[in-house]
Order: C-alpha cells, then structure tokens, then sequence
C-alpha cells in the first residue's frame, strides 16, 4: 500500500481540508455555459454558485461581496500594505461535456493502480497513459464518476481562493496585501471578462486561477478567432429532388474534410504550434453552420489559420456554385504574452510565492485562454496560476488534494509576497 504523499508545506496541510471540502460542495453545483446565445451570462444556473459564493464570503467576513451588474462576484480582503492584488477564477464550465449531477469521488492515498470510474466502467485513468497521474501515486485525487466532467476549471481554482482568503480573514497578524477577489461567469465561452468592471475592481495586478500542473505560471495564452461558416443550400422534397437539391450537410461534411490531415488541428499539435478546429456542426439540407477555432501563440500565423479557413469555405461555393457562403470572424482575446513581459514584478511575486509555498515554480505557456488575456490587454497584467486540476473538458478530469493545497498556500505566500512592495 503507498504512502501517503506529504504537502508541499506546512501551510498547505492546514489549508487541505478546506479546499477539498469547499471544492467537492462547488462541483456539485450545475454552472455549464452555453455557446451562441445572446444572453448574459449564457446561462442562468451559473449565478446559483455565484450566489452562494456571496454568502460565504460575507460568512468570511468579506462584507463588501457582491454579485455586480456585469455578473461578476467581487469582494475586498483589507491589507496591511502594499499593492492591490486581484485573484480571479470563473464559475462556469465547458459545454462540450455535461455539468449536470456531478457526483465526485475522493481516491484517498491512490497507489497506482488504473482508476476504473464507477459510474461508467468504459472510463479509466490509466496512469500508463497519464504521466501527471502516474507522478503523483500517494496522493489523494478527485475524479467524477465517469458519466460527467468533475468541474475542476474552474471550481478547483475557486475553492483555493476561498480557503486562502478565509485563511488571511482568521490571520491578520500576518502581513498582506489588500485582496480583491472577482468570480466570473462565460469564460468557457470566450465572454468571461464582458462587462467585467476594471475601474471598481480596482487592483494593481492580478491573477486567475485557471491553471494546472503543480507550479506552473503562465505567462502566454494563444491568441484565438472564432470562425462560423454558413452554408446555404436548396432543400426538396427528396422524392422530387433529382438535379435540384443542393444539400447543405453534405456540403458541411466536405468543408470539414477538406482541413488538412494529419496537421495544423489539436489532436497533432503541441506547445506552440497553433491549430483549427470545427468544433460543432449543426443544421439540415436547406441550412449548415460549422463553427471552427482557430488557434495560435503567433497573431500572424493565426492570421494565416483564419485566412485558410476562409479559403476552404469559399472553395464549397467554386464547387458547388448553387450554394451559397457567409463566413463570420471574431477575436475572443489575443496572447497576454506582452503585457506580461512589461510587467516583470507580477511575474516575480508569483515565483515567490510558489517557492514560499514549497514548490519549485516554473514559466509555462497555456495552450488555451483566460480572463487573464483579455484583461491583460485592457491593462491589468493577469497571468495564470496552477490549481493541481488535470485532463479539463473530459469526463476523465482529476485532481490532487495535495496540488489544490499547495495552490491555496501559493495564494496566502502570494498577498504576503505583495505586501512587501511598495503600493
């Protein structure tokens, strides 16, 4: 039988329970996002967190909280001295895979052997395939049951800003800075920091909690653009359709084949190369709408991935001239990478904390976004923290109890940090 796996520290020991406790009652809570709707946030059911987010930050002792008119939840944590740091994570998850009845597990003191999820024996986290699991026998894991995502991104990053700002709230000997804590709603979708107020929220530096592996801070997203293509055929009564029909689905399917193989998509990329992606597809004969993402740590090779794309799109009309093709393109956020760079001191504090907290802290790039991208490029310098969250968008999403701890401890290390430099 294994060991258990120690805590990174002392701090993140104390701090385990709470976040473990706060991150199991999060993830039950129903807050899956929707693409393409006009509403705001796209989903009602992610206020329900929200809400209940308030209520334990005023139980906290954090009167000011509040869930704002743009839906975000802000708060204030007094300081001693120094900087007005922002913590950030979102309370929405992915639409690709369901939200709805998250009945997590806790695989106390794991020892290695492949995780057969209850609720779906097809699922299995097999650490000869997961090498950040196979690192990490000893420790106690959150998985779900294998019917639904667990809701780690972001859930696992709310509960250790919670548990770390309750920690400072029962500590004021020791030293801090002021704490601004923000809990959005849309990110998955690309609209988290829409309406998001920088003028109230009013900090010097932030970051979100929205990262991954133990001691990462990403300092660069991709740069991203949506791409809906609109296919408009002819529907006839398939009886009668001979020499009229203009089928749009088909016409979708050849557009989706036509992207390069074997290349330039998620599944044959990693690091910086960027990609595109169609990443839903829906309609009938008369109507096809294919919605791509494309991808890039470079703004001008997305460019390029955009100006493919439309290529490709125009193409189905070259080849079927009956049809016709709108093509709509817009830029969710691009990389933070920049703004990070001009900055250096949201980056050493980080390093700092990581260290303080008993971990040794790398740079890291994200092959995804944040709020933190597009607050960076309003001008609050937003990198990313780790969270100990693992295998995002999956029913295979796990994570460590000692990771989350360790991310919580970064926190408290991380208002100490700031507090030591001038305001």
């Amino acid at each position: 039988m294994a060991a258990r796996a120690p805590f990174t520290s002392p701090l993140a020991e104390e701090l385990a329970g709470d976040v473990l406790e706060r991150f199991l009652r999060y993830v039950r809570v129903d807050t899956q996002g929707a693409y393409r709707t006009a509403e705001r946030p796209s989903t009602q059911k992610q206020l329900d967190l929200s809400r209940l987010l308030v209520e334990e930050l005023h139980a906290i002792g954090l009167e000011d909280a509040v869930l704002n008119e743009g839906h975000s939840v802000f708060a204030t944590l007094p300081g001693s001295g120094g900087s007005v740091v922002g913590l950030i994570a979102h309370v929405d998850t992915t639409p690709d895979v369901t939200g709805a009845g998250v009945s997590p597990v806790v695989h106390e003191v794991w020892g290695g052997e492949p995780i057969v999820l209850p609720g779906d024996a097809r699922q299995v986290l097999d650490p000869e395939v997961l090498p950040a699991l196979a690192a990490r026998v000893g420790h106690d894991l959150v998985t779900s049951d294998g019917t639904t995502l667990l809701g780690a991104d972001d859930k696992a990053g709310i509960a250790e800003i919670m548990a770390a700002v309750a920690y400072l709230a029962r500590h004021p000997e020791r030293p801090r800075s002021t704490i601004r804590v923000a809990f959005t709603v849309d990110e998955e979708v690309g609209r988290g920091a829409e309406d998001f107020d920088l003028e109230a929220f009013g900090a010097h530096a932030a970051y979100t909690l929205d990262g991954s592996d133990l001691g990462e801070l990403e300092v660069e997203t991709f740069s991203a653009a949506s791409v809906r293509v609109t296919i408009h055929g002819l529907s006839v009564h398939p009886g009668t359709a001979k020499g009229k029909l203009v089928n749009a689905v088909k016409l979708a399917a050849e557009l989706v084949l036509s992207l390069p193989q074997g290349r330039l998509s998620p599944e044959t990329t990693e690091d910086r190369e960027g990609y595109v992606h169609p990443g839903r597809i829906s309609g009938n004969a008369e109507q096809a709408v294919v919605d791509f993402i494309a991808r890039d740590h470079d703004d001008d090779l997305l460019d390029e991935h955009v100006a493919l794309l439309g290529q490709l799109a125009r193409d189905v009309e070259e080849r079927e001239p009956r049809a016709k093709v709108d093509i709509e393109v817009a830029y969710p956020y691009r990389n933070m990478k920049s703004v990070i760079e001009a900055n250096p001191r949201v980056v050493e504090a980080a390093l700092e904390a990581i260290r303080r907290a008993g971990v040794e802290p790398r740079l890291a790039i994200t092959r995804g976004g944040t709020d933190g991208a597009v607050l960076s490029a309003q001008g609050l310098p937003t990198p990313n923290l780790f969270t100990g969250g693992q295998e995002y968008h999956s029913v295979r999403e796990w994570a460590s109890v000692q990771d989350m701890a360790a991310a919580a401890a970064t926190i408290v290390e991380l208002a100490g940090v700031w507090s030591e430099y001038p305001a």
